[in-house]
């Protein structure tokens, strides 16, 4: 059997009598006897790829367990702020990894990251897991050093008040690795009390999670060598006429089962808008494909609100540009996704729509959506989305598309002749906010005078 007929992450099946589970003998760090390790490489529904451990001893019956993501760093690191405002959103679940920081700013508390392992939880359970560490030594404490172990136990009422919401509070969960998530029990619309933001690592946070650059971890002798950009040519012979008629092809991971494969990638010109820079992966062992869309001409001075009447199967040909900056919504059934949520793309409106529909259906975790544990209520509006965009799908229905981009690298075809726009697409220009701003980076960008800084 071929290592792609049988994966290596499966996902969890109920009428499995026997899963994978590799057994190691290891140290119980409570009694420092032998106990046994239970390593599974299972797949969370709707999310991604975990190494769940379980510890047991015989000896003094200590148990552990955490959980481990199996999967690739992401690009860039999350950030989502919670405002729990009763005890439904208590009961959120969260996948929290190593490398995940949690924030309380109302009691000024915070949980650095690599003090806890990586856990599938709830809300309460992060904060009933605090209690306990908190609690732990409290006994020797009370016994050696009282005037502490009374501030400790006054803390703890705090954490114990919070878990019964007497009062609206915030959480923020930051994680440099983008491997932590929050359950939005509102999906597929937007979740009103939680914000996720993505940001980028600074040089330090890549270290910690072991990203170095090549010129990082070169000693210093070795020149390292600049890659060309097409085979067979030199630096400094490459044009950009060259670039524009050259296909360049780079070895990456599929997304999918992390098999290697090709990536293609082409620089082209979209008639009545810029340059863009498409990417296009295809692997042979699970036959995942991928296509994704880089803007190539920088943030433009205005954000770009488009707005799509889907009303039939001419519109279904528009071509559309995604930037990842780009939010996309659908009034109609209350859908939202906010930007960096589905990857640049270039494609038709009927492709989005159909990549939108697998997306709630297969995936989901762009919306929100987690695992089999939904409520009935989310499934109610899961199913009704669905339904609503299959009846699209086929024509019987139409729907406002809305594409919102700050920084201005979207587009949607118009179907007038001379670049004209007609009756069914609507494009508005508008200034950017501050917070746009400073989430696109441009408030501390600097172009003029830099070198005095410098």
């Amino acid at each position: 059997m071929t290592a792609h007929e049988k994966p290596l992450f499966r996902d969890l099946d109920p009428d499995e009598a026997e899963p994978e589970v590799t057994e190691v003998e290891s140290l119980c760090m409570n009694c420092q006897s032998n106990g046994i390790t239970r390593i599974l490489l299972t797949k969370i529904p709707y999310y991604k790829e975990v190494v769940l451990m379980s510890f047991e001893c015989m000896e003094c019956g200590y148990k552990n367990n955490e959980i481990q993501p199996g999967g690739t760093i992401e690009e860039q690191g999350v950030r989502a702020t919670l405002r729990v405002q009763n005890i439904e959103d208590m009961n959120r679940k969260v996948v929290k990894s190593d490398h995940c920081c949690v924030k309380i700013p109302h009691i000024d508390f915070e949980i650095p990251s690599q003090t806890q392992k990586g856990e599938v939880t709830t809300v309460e359970g992060v904060i009933s897991r605090a209690i306990t560490g908190l609690e732990q030594d409290q006994p020797a404490r009370r016994k050696d050093h009282p005037e502490a172990a009374i501030l400790i136990d006054d803390f703890v009422k705090k954490l114990e008040d919070l878990k019964l919401v007497s009062e609206p509070f915030t959480i923020i969960f930051e994680d440099i690795s983008g491997n932590s998530f929050v359950e939005n029990p509102y999906a597929p619309k937007a979740d009103p009390h939680c914000k996720k933001e993505l940001f980028h690592r600074t040089a330090e946070q890549d270290h910690l999670l072991g990203i170095f650059s090549r010129e990082e971890v070169s000693d210093g002798t070795t020149e390292v060598a600049e890659p060309n950009l097409l085979p067979g040519m030199g630096k400094d012979s490459v044009t950009y006429e060259d670039l524009q008629g050259e296909v360049l092809t780079f070895k990456t991971n599929c997304s999918n089962c992390n098999t290697p494969c090709d990536t293609n990638m082409k620089v082209t010109r979209i008639p009545h808008f810029k340059e863009v820079i498409i990417m296009a992966t295809s692997c042979d062992a699970c036959g995942h494909r991928t296509n994704e869309v880089k803007s190539s001409g920088g943030i433009e001075e205005k954000g770009v609100r488009l707005e799509v009447k889907v009303r039939g199967t001419e519109d279904f040909s528009r071509d559309i540009l995604k930037s990842e900056t780009c939010s996309l919504s659908i009034p109609e059934i209350d859908l939202e996704a906010g930007s960096m949520t589905i990857t640049g793309k270039f494609t038709t409106v009927e492709g989005l729509l159909k990549d939108i529909q697998d997306g709630i259906q297969k995936g989901g975790i762009e919306y929100g959506i987690f695992g089999d544990t939904k409520s009935e209520e989310t499934t109610a509006l899961i199913n009704r989305t669905v339904t609503t965009l299959k009846k699209v799908l086929e024509g019987s229905e139409s729907i406002t598309l809305i594409l919102d981009d700050p920084a201005g690298n979207s587009y949607v075809q118009t179907l007038a002749d001379d670049a004209e726009l007609d009756d069914g697409l609507k494009i508005v220009h508008y200034e950017r906010t501050y917070d746009q701003n400073e989430e696109l980076g441009i408030n501390d960008m600097k172009t003029e005078n830099y070198e005095n800084d410098a």
